[in-house]
Order: C-alpha cells, then sequence, then structure tokens
C-alpha cells in the first residue's frame, strides 16, 4: 500500500487527488515497496531556497526530489511503510513550461510528480544514457495515465 500525502502552498487552480493518483500510479507502474511520499507544490521563492540550500544552486528550478537516505541513518517501525522521501515542485515553473510545451499545466505538474518519484525510486538524468532510460519510464507511466505531454528533446 502507498501513502501520498500532497499539499499547495498556494491558491492555485490544480487538482491535488490526481496528482496523488498520479503519484500511486507511479509507484505501482515501478512496483515499489510499501512507502509513504509527501509531494509539496509551492512557489518560485521557495524553490529558490531549497535549490540554493541543498545544491548550491541560486535559482528556481520546476521540481526537486529529497531521498530519505539523504537525512541520514533512519529506521522504520515495523508495519509502516518506509518513507521514501520528499518532492517539492514549482507551480508558476510548471506553468511557464506547460505554456511553452502547449499542454496543459494540470499535465505537466503530473509529469514533474512523476519524474520526482522516479528520482525518489533510484533513476537518475545526469548522463544521456540515464536520462533516456528514465524518460521512456516517465513516457510510458503518462501514457499509461492518458496524459499527453510535449516533452523536450
Amino acid at each position: 500500500m502507498y501513502w501520498v500525502d500532497v499539499q499547495s502552498e498556494g491558491n492555485w487552480p490544480l487538482n491535488l487527488e490526481v496528482l496523488r493518483k498520479t503519484a500511486m500510479a507511479t509507484l505501482a507502474h515501478q512496483n515499489a515497496p510499501d512507502v509513504e511520499v509527501a509531494i509539496v507544490i509551492t512557489d518560485d521563492e521557495s524553490m529558490q531556497e531549497l535549490n540554493r540550500r541543498f545544491r548550491g544552486v541560486d535559482a528556481p528550478t520546476d521540481v526537486l526530489a529529497f531521498p530519505n537516505e539523504a537525512r541520514g541513518p533512519f529506521v522504520s517501525a515495523p508495519g509502516f511503510p518506509r518513507y521514501l522521501g520528499d518532492i517539492a515542485i514549482s507551480y508558476p515553473r510548471a506553468e511557464e513550461q506547460a505554456a511553452e510545451a502547449g499542454h496543459s499545466t494540470q499535465a505537466e505538474l503530473q509529469l514533474l510528480v512523476v519524474h520526482g518519484l522516479l528520482h525518489l525510486l533510484g533513476y537518475d538524468d545526469q548522463s544521456e544514457p540515464e536520462r533516456a532510460r528514465m524518460w521512456a519510464v516517465q513516457e510510458a507511466i503518462l501514457r499509461h495515465l492518458g496524459v499527453s505531454v510535449l516533452l523536450p528533446e
């Protein structure tokens, strides 16, 4: 069983339940063990602060994933799901990227949820082979969900 908490720090027109279901479908697609995940939709200022603090990049970004393992050793209580980590998503970045790509902001947010979760599950996009593998999985999940997005090359 998966536990996914999705919160919004703003008053944007978005469907949190759709994002939760997107996360659940991603975990199921990847045959993830029982895990818990928190997803926060926030603004560019918060994303810039997180990016500066944790990645040394003083600029906003669209999505950041924080695996639980990054916090150090943690022992899960027996019978409870493992805490996989946190995902932060910038609503303004999602809105801008959706407009540039020609799809809805909700679809872009779903793409970013899938992308962030794949990072938490161990996927990487730093090298071309890793990126191709990750993006193929992203595309398969989004297609399964019936989400149409135009991915950048």
